[in-house]
This record gives structure tokens, C-alpha cells and sequence, in this order.
């Protein structure tokens, strides 16, 4: 059991695409190989968001910043695992279908948690050099996941699947360039 779950580990991280062609991946024991690999993920997001509050203390010396207990980050990692996987649902099986898509809540569930596997090498981000190495595995996360959310909702290519898994960050990419040139404009006026 221990060995299935390290290998579930090891072909996220390896981008592998047989790890979601493999319906034994996704059978009783999937969901709690999810949940731990959540949760491991959401702890050791710990590390380098301390070294963060660290930095930003002392840059701009307002003293010893507390950080989110373990409890907080917790739930908020479980609400924001099912809100992008209600997203991915919606958006990817009700909306914009292929015609070979068959999939359900719970497959899509584990296939984000599976995805998020890279962000276990959050672990090595120990020092305030390093911090900046701290979005390689996000960007790792996000082509473990469009190769996850290609596979299982069946897509032809990846442009559409890309689509769907980066909407969210494009959107929010362009409103914060928006805002930043709407207001640099007005100043000047």
C-alpha cells in the first residue's frame, strides 16, 4: 500500500501519463491517497510561507509576524482542493465537454490532489535564497495538472485542457495588469 502510494508520488512528480490512464490509481484507496497528499502538501507550504513572513518582517522591520496556525491552513487548503475541483468539474465536464468525456466529481478530486504532488519539493525551500525556487513547483503543480485534467476528461490536446486549468490565473493575471494601468494612468492625468 505504502509502495502504490510513493509511486503515485513519484509519477506526478515524473509527469507521467500512464499515472492517469491507470484506473487501479483511482479505486477505494485513491481518495485516501489524496487526502494525504494534500495534507503533506499544505504542511510543508509551511516552510517556505515562514521564510516569506520572515522576509517581509524584516524588510520592512515590523517585528516578529506570526504566521496561520496548522489548523487554518489546513481547511483552507481541503475548501480551496474542492473549490478548483468544482471548478475543473464545471468548467471542463458540464461546459466544454469532448465527446468521449466521462467523468465524475470524485475523479477529478483526486486527480488535483494527485497533480499536487511537485509541491512536496516545497520542502527544500529553507533559506530566503531559495525562496524565489518556490514557484518551480507551482509551475510543476500546473502541468502535472493539465496533463491529469487532458487525460481524464478525455481532450484531444492539451490547449484546451491548458485553457481550463490556467483560466483562473490568466484572468486574475490581466484584471491585476488592469488595475496596475488603470491606476498608473490616472495618476498621470
Amino acid at each position: 500500500m505504502f509502495g502504490e502510494f510513493l509511486n503515485i508520488i513519484v509519477k506526478s512528480i515524473r509527469l507521467d501519463k500512464t499515472l492517469y490512464k491507470d484506473n487501479k490509481n483511482f479505486g477505494d484507496a485513491s481518495i485516501y491517497f489524496a487526502i494525504i497528499i494534500t495534507l503533506v502538501t499544505a504542511i510543508i507550504g509551511l516552510i517556505p510561507g515562514s521564510i516569506f513572513l520572515k522576509f517581509m518582517s524584516g524588510a520592512f522591520g515590523s517585528g516578529n509576524i506570526q504566521g496561520p496556525s496548522i489548523r487554518s491552513v489546513i481547511i483552507t487548503t481541503i475548501i480551496v482542493w474542492l473549490i478548483k475541483t468544482a471548478y475543473l468539474y464545471f468548467v471542463g465536464v458540464v461546459l466544454f465537454p469532448s465527446k468521449t468525456t466521462r467523468c465524475n466529481y470524485r475523479k477529478i478530486l483526486v486527480t488535483v490532489a494527485y497533480a499536487s504532488a511537485p509541491l512536496i519539493l516545497n520542502i527544500f525551500i529553507v533559506d530566503i535564497k531559495l525562496l524565489y525556487f518556490m514557484f518551480i513547483p507551482y509551475i510543476w503543480y500546473n502541468i502535472s495538472l493539465i496533463i491529469g485534467i487532458n487525460h481524464i476528461l478525455k481532450f484531444e490536446n492539451y490547449f484546451k485542457s491548458t485553457i481550463i486549468v490556467l483560466g483562473p490565473i490568466i484572468f486574475l493575471f490581466i484584471f491585476f495588469i488592469s488595475r496596475l494601468l488603470g491606476s498608473y494612468s490616472s495618476t498621470i492625468s
